[in-house]
Parts: structure tokens; sequence; C-alpha cells
């Protein structure tokens, strides 16, 4: 018979004083962690580097603003809207896609920036898609600071208003104080 180098140790062998004390520890633990909780979440809106100060104006609404929009007897209506903060202040604007409420066909879309006024109230600050271009917009975002868009638009006036043939993005970007709008390589298509 060979004898081990190594003795046989008490505590390498599970007993049920062993599953309990294991089961006890656990509970203790848990138990512990239930009653300390961290602070909750809260959103607020970041501390202006330049101030100290923290911004909590809401997104300018679309209600009662006159858009730049001839619609004759007709009325504009906002198609979709998205808000962030496009100029890097803090406060967020609206983007608003906005056409005459035809009664049919597609009539064009224009895309407006809104902000508040001084005395609070929305106005137009920018128009990113200007209707006279003829173009309607698809897909419509607000991210990073950018307005992205899928325009669709018409090859010529022999195209039919219904259906427009061509499809390219769009991004605006606010820099050096004015919105400045680039089309990805390679997104126009007929």
């Amino acid at each position: 018979m060979q004898q081990s180098a190594v003795p046989e140790l008490a505590h390498t062998h599970t007993r049920p004083i062993h599953w309990v004390a294991t089961a006890t520890a656990v509970s203790g633990v848990m138990a512990l962690s239930s009653l300390l909780q961290p602070n909750s979440a809260t959103a607020a809106q970041p501390a202006d580097p330049r101030t100290g100060t923290a911004h909590t104006a809401t997104a300018p609404s679309t209600a009662g603003v006159a858009f730049p929009l001839a619609c004759g007897p007709v009325k504009a209506v906002v198609q979709k809207k998205a808000t962030g903060d496009l100029d890097g202040d803090g406060n967020p604007e609206t983007v608003a896609v906005v056409h005459c409420d035809a009664p049919m066909g597609t009539p064009p879309d224009g895309v407006y920036v809104l902000t508040r006024g001084t005395d609070g109230k929305p106005r137009v600050v920018a128009t990113l898609l200007d209707p006279k271009a003829g173009d309607t917009v698809s897909d419509f975002a607000v991210r990073d600071g950018a307005v992205a868009a899928t325009l669709l638009g018409y090859s010529s006036t022999d195209v039919p208003r219904c259906c427009p043939d061509v499809t390219q993005s769009a991004k605006w970007q606010w820099k050096n104080g004015a919105f400045t709008r680039s089309t990805p390589a390679g997104a126009h298509s007929v």
C-alpha cells in the first residue's frame, strides 16, 4: 500500500454543515445587497460648460407656427417632426417636414428648423429643404446633432408627380453659424 505524501485534509470532504454555511453566507450577501441599492437614475440635461448650468428647455412645438409655405386655400400640415440639439447650445430645436394638405397628388415637402424666440414662442429659423425643389421626404431623423433624410424627386418634368423616380440621401449639420447640406457618396439613384 502506498501512502500519500500529502495527508488527507479534513476540510477537503464536503459535509452537510459546509452546505449550510455556504447557503447562509449567500443569503446574507443577498439580504445585504437588497438593503444597499444605488440612487435612482434621473434624466437631466448636461451642464453647459460655459455657464455651469443645466438646460431644461423643452423643444419648440409646431402648433400655431406659420411656415413659409404658400398653400393657397388648403392648410399646411406637419407630416413628420423630430427634436434634438442641432447647434450645440444645450437647448433642443424641432425639425418639421411640412407640406400643403393637397386633396390629390404628392405635394412637395419643406423641411424647417424651429427654435424658441426670446418671447418663448416657436419660430422658424432655417429652411433646410424648400418645397420649390419638388422633393418629398420619406425617411427622416435627427441624430448626433444632424438632420438626415431620404428625398424622393423627379428626373424630369415628364415623370408623373405621383411616382418619384430619383432617391437621394441628404444630411444637414450646423457648421460655422449655418446649416450645411451634404449628400453621402453614392446616395443618388434613379
